[in-house]
């Protein structure tokens, strides 16, 4: 019942988020079919996110790339998001973690109920070093094989770009991609050897259009103007997060949708109203002005000019 669910929630540290309020992610909600709730343990801080998945038996050759990638996107200033599953989802958050960025851990069961097993403690570090594990789930849900592919819409919503590091023919790994191109979100996938069955779902999405992704530039390059910040931001001792720099000038776009604010906050659905842009763009301008400092979110889940508020 609702009182054991909030008793337990005390216990493993997490709060529940529910849709429409202001800790929800904006990404996550213009997609068509956000949860309506996030359980989450730890920190949704608002870095740039770009997942990475694929396969849960990677080749050396698939780890490797899976660590050099996702480690030099943390360093770079991004998130790192992804299944918690064992493989290529395990290598990327720990390569985030090793490279003292935050992870965010997307599970398809339940807060109190981690699988697979041995993840656990990786979740745990998640949490402790400045990431956050997230579910739509009941606390205690146990796997179940329907449940991921619904965890991978949020694995994709989350994200500004997905990155599939190896995979099979018909990998879960391409549901996300497909999802991902879905909801207008950018798809790159490794190239690998071509003898290689783990090729097989990467190549099969460079040949229907994805970008090939062999270094960071090639994912930066993906993301929509303003995501990245140069040079990456240092990282405070004292907190592990980044620390707040002066944002680079609007770009012409932002301009416009920050003259629509004026002195007044307003709601990402009065932005795209009076704008003419759709959710994904706005939300896309809007967290762009928020690195810049130009924006902050106000209660009711609006914005407001900085200087306004």
């Amino acid at each position: 019942d609702a009182a054991s669910e909030e008793l337990r929630c005390a216990e493993l540290g997490a709060r529940l988020i529910v849709r429409g309020d202001p800790d929800y992610p904006d990404l996550l909600a213009s997609i068509h079919d956000p949860p309506l709730v996030l359980y989450v343990q730890g920190c949704l801080r608002e870095r740039p996110p770009v997942a990475f998945v694929g396969t849960r038996a990677p080749t050396p050759y698939g780890r490797r790339m899976a660590r050099r990638l996702s480690g030099e996107a943390s360093r770079r200033g991004l998130t790192v998001v992804s299944g918690l599953a064992r493989g290529i989802d395990a290598e990327a958050h720990l390569a985030a973690l090793d490279a003292k960025g935050p992870t965010w851990a997307v599970l398809g069961t339940g807060l109190g109920c981690v699988y697979p097993a041995e993840n656990r403690q990786l979740a745990r570090r998640i949490v402790a070093e400045g990431g956050a594990v997230i579910s739509e789930r009941p606390l205690e849900t146990k796997p179940l094989p329907e449940l991921f592919p619904r965890r991978n819409r949020i694995v994709a919503g989350l994200s500004w770009a997905v990155v599939v590091v190896e995979g099979r023919h018909r990998s879960g790994s391409l549901i996300t991609a497909r999802l991902a191109a879905e909801y207008g979100r950018e798809v790159l996938a490794v190239p690998g050897p071509a003898d290689s069955v783990m090729s097989e779902a990467p190549h099969r999405l460079i040949a229907e259009g994805a970008a090939m992704a062999t270094g960071v530039e090639d994912i930066v390059g993906a993301l929509p103007e303003g995501r990245i910040l140069e040079p990456a931001l240092p990282l405070s001792p004292a907190s592990g997060f980044a620390a707040p720099a002066e944002g680079p000038a609007p770009t012409e776009e932002e301009a416009r949708v920050l003259a629509l604010l004026g002195a007044d906050a307003l709601s990402l659905d009065e932005l795209v109203q009076l704008s003419g842009l759709d959710t994904t763009r706005i939300s896309s301008i809007m967290f762009g002005l928020e690195l810049k400092e130009r924006v902050s979110s106000v209660p009711g889940q609006r914005y407001a000019q900085k200087e306004a508020y």
